[in-house]
């Protein structure tokens, strides 16, 4: 069981770790990718005035600003699902896992980070900003990862069952080529961007603790107000839609 999961633009200033090493990612081989872009973040920073930092960041606080403009590689670090701390982080409350069900999310879960790439939720990422779809200059940070890493991901995900619980966004940043499941979740025949953040981490957090590895088990443990209300198969994606019902 893999589960492909969005990064969140929230997160926690918490550090455990020293600054990022070659150690500190899945797939040590691309490090030095990694590096071009996380580089090429740093460089841009650099360069950027006190005024168009703040557009860049989306922040207007100086301090803010002052703490996302000091050297991303030289930063203390923390597990990915810790940095994180957005709506579906929050549903998910990974710290009130037990330990079995910590190390199913640390080995299993595969975060797009706007920055970072794919990383596993175990790997260790300091506090930084970048919005999603955010150019550094002409730079695309989606395509590049997609063109860099996707060979990669692809062995990561062989002869595994795949759940993605991505926002369409993440998409752009690898292409699943197996079969696999989706979850779309409904309000009033609608779907809303808060309660679908809210229900992946939701799903996540059962699939952790019950030490899910199956579809079955997945839909037999489902939470009370969730009721299955169609299942779409369509190319390679099974997409399993849920009515919110409470």
């Amino acid at each position: 069981m893999k589960i492909l999961f969005s990064p969140s633009e929230s997160k926690n200033k918490i550090n455990t770790h020293t600054y990022i090493t070659d150690k500190s990612f899945i797939f040590t081989n691309l490090y030095n990718k990694r590096l071009e872009v996380i580089n090429k973040y740093k460089n841009f920073i650099q360069q950027c005035k006190e005024d168009e930092l703040a557009v860049f960041f989306g922040v207007k606080d100086k301090n803010e600003i002052y703490d996302f403009t000091q050297d991303i590689l030289k930063k203390d670090t923390a597990k990915a699902i810790q940095r994180y701390n957005g709506v579906a982080f929050e549903y998910l409350n990974y710290n009130n896992l037990d330990k079995k069900s910590k190390k199913y999310i640390d080995e299993n879960v595969l975060i797009f980070s706007n920055l970072f790439g794919p990383i596993l939720a175990k790997d260790l990422i300091p506090y930084y900003k970048l919005k999603q779809g955010e150019k550094i200059k002409d730079f695309n940070m989606e395509k590049f990862y997609k063109d860099n890493f996707s060979d990669e991901i692809d062995k990561f995900l062989e002869n595994e069952l795949i759940i993605d619980l991505r926002a369409k966004f993440y998409e752009k940043f690898y292409t699943i080529k197996r079969p696999f499941l989706t979850l779309t979740f409904l309000k009033n025949s609608k779907t809303l961007s808060h309660f679908a953040k809210a229900y992946r981490g939701k799903i996540l957090r059962i699939l952790a603790s019950k030490n899910i590895h199956s579809k079955e088990a997945l839909l037999e443990n489902l939470p009370n107000d969730l009721k299955i209300k169609e299942i779409k198969i369509q190319g390679l994606k099974e997409e399993i839609v849920l009515d919110i019902v409470s």
